[in-house]
């Protein structure tokens, strides 16, 4: 027997490097073009699948499905952790709405238009259950790479919403496969098992993540390197015990994500890097595995329900159930039509698209081909105008500038002082005022000052002038007050 090593693991590392080589340097052309980076990572799947250049032969749809899992379950933990508490409060409800009626009116309608294509209804429900979610990560990466912040309002409901709605779409996905497979029609006690899915996954996910807010503010870990392997690993067991105890893991997810998140975590400037970085990973990887496991000759004999249904799904289906759920919270067209539109769709169709093909669904191959158009259409057409629709519709502002320079606290335990930056604006009540008279809290003072690509250490005579970025050490208690001398605040 030939020994294949280590010219073998050389190839794949080379494959792997250049896969993330390419994701950084193709962020730039996007940032251009406004055309969303993932499509490239679709292109780099097919370039290197079965009937490309590459001629991998990679058909392990179990194995996809695995990836894609512990892709979602990063992707969902990173999605919590940026999500203020507060905001998510406040967004509940309409979200929710979207993530449970948006989910099941969004599939229906699929649904209906999948079988007018010639679908059988079963498999017109599978394809409706399969596409209905929504993912916010690749919404806003356009709009961060276009420099555009959506307003809290919208921007909030498209976050939460993406963050509860794959829930949903999982529990339908399965629900609908498992009645197909075993030739039962689904009963309406399937109506229960989704309340309890909902339930039992919102309770461990907050358990979980209550309690390990609660515990890692007292925790020390001899290498600081091992708090991200912590977090990491009880997102994992956080997906393991919702999903053993019959709930659902992705929400659990979700929601432990949130809890630790809005904690004082040791590092967690740091904690939040690491884990962008995980899920960025995950969402490159499962475009590829997507485009790997496509075959362009399978893809156009599809080519005519696929696009419609994505199409259908995109100009009826989600305005549809937009509408139908955010009506009743009184946002105006602007807002609902904006929401509809962003409905894009990211790694979910992906992994659930794999479920009917494990199951041995017939027509399960021919569901897998539709859903990758729907993806990729969705990608190409919905992605590209984001940010043009932004700025249309005046739902969105520009991103802060990014700092030549910044300081940072980090600390394994929390500290009763923060550093907090402020942008000098003209309308700044202290903007052409000397250091020496800004009225500070007793406990605060200015660390840094940068002005342009110089770093001043700011003095009693300093002037502060517009566009300086200043950096104040303070009290969490005195922020409000130095956000009416200064104007709004970031992070330090």
């Amino acid at each position: 027997m030939a020994v294949t090593e280590p010219r073998s693991t050389a190839i794949v590392l080379l494959l792997l490097g250049a896969l993330l080589v390419t994701s950084a340097l193709l962020s730039r052309v996007s940032a251009r073009s406004g055309v969303p980076l993932v499509l490239g990572f679709v292109g780099l799947g097919l370039l290197l699948g079965e009937e490309g250049v590459g001629h991998i032969g990679f058909r392990s749809y179990t194995q996809s499905f695995r990836l894609g899992t512990t892709a979602l379950v990063l992707i969902l933990f990173d999605a919590g952790l940026h999500t203020p508490k507060t905001t998510f409060r406040r967004y509940l409800a309409p979200a929710g709405a979207l993530a449970t009626v948006g989910v099941a009116v969004t599939a229906g309608l699929v649904a209906f238009a999948a079988h007018l294509f010639g679908f059988a209804w079963s498999i017109a429900f599978l394809l409706g259950a399969i596409v209905s979610s929504t993912d916010a990560a690749a919404v806003f990466s356009v709009l961060r790479a276009g420099g555009v912040e959506l307003h809290e309002r919208v921007g909030a409901t498209v976050e939460v919403e993406s963050g509860l709605n794959d829930p949903m779409a999982v529990i339908l996905t399965l629900g609908i496969t498992e009645s197909i497979a075993s030739g039962q029609p689904m009963r309406f006690t399937a109506l229960l098992f989704v309340v309890r899915e909902l339930v039992v996954g919102s309770l461990v996910g907050g358990a979980i993540g209550a309690l390990a807010g609660t515990s890692l503010k007292r925790l020390q870990l001899s290498v600081t390197g091992l708090y991200p392997v912590l977090t990491i690993g009880l997102a994992f067991v956080t997906f393991g015990a919702a999903s053993l105890a019959h709930g659902s893991g992705f929400l659990a997810v979700y929601l432990a994500g949130i809890f630790l998140g809005n904690a004082k975590l040791p590092y967690k400037a740091a904690l939040e890097r690491v884990h962008d970085f995980v899920a960025w990973i995950g969402q490159v990887g499962m475009f590829v595995v997507l485009g790997l496991l496509a075959r362009p000759s399978n893809i156009v004999a599809v080519a005519a329900p696929g696009i419609g249904l994505a199409a259908f799904g995109a100009l009826v289906a989600r305005p549809l159930a937009v509408t139908v759920c955010l009506v009743p919270f009184r946002y105006r067209i602007k807002e609902i039509a904006f929401v509809a539109w962003v409905g894009l769709k990211g790694a979910v169709p992906i992994v659930l698209a794999c479920i009917p093909v494990m199951a041995h669904v017939p027509a399960a191959f021919e569901v897998f081909d539709v859903v990758f158009f729907v993806v990729v259409f969705g990608a190409a057409l919905q992605g590209s105008t984001v940010r043009a629709l932004t700025k249309k519709l005046k739902l969105g502002r520009g991103l802060p500038r990014a700092r030549r320079a910044a300081l940072e606290i980090t600390a394994a335990r929390p500290l009763s002082h923060e550093l907090v930056v402020f942008e000098i604006g003209e309308a700044s009540a202290v903007c052409g005022v000397e250091v020496a008279d800004v009225p500070f809290p007793p406990d605060a003072a200015a660390m840094l000052l940068v002005r342009g690509d110089d770093l001043l250490a700011p003095r009693g005579s300093t002037v502060l002038q517009p566009g300086d970025v200043v950096h104040v050490f303070c009290r969490q208690e005195d922020r409000p007050m130095l956000e009416l001398l200064f104007g709004p605040s970031g992070e330090g």
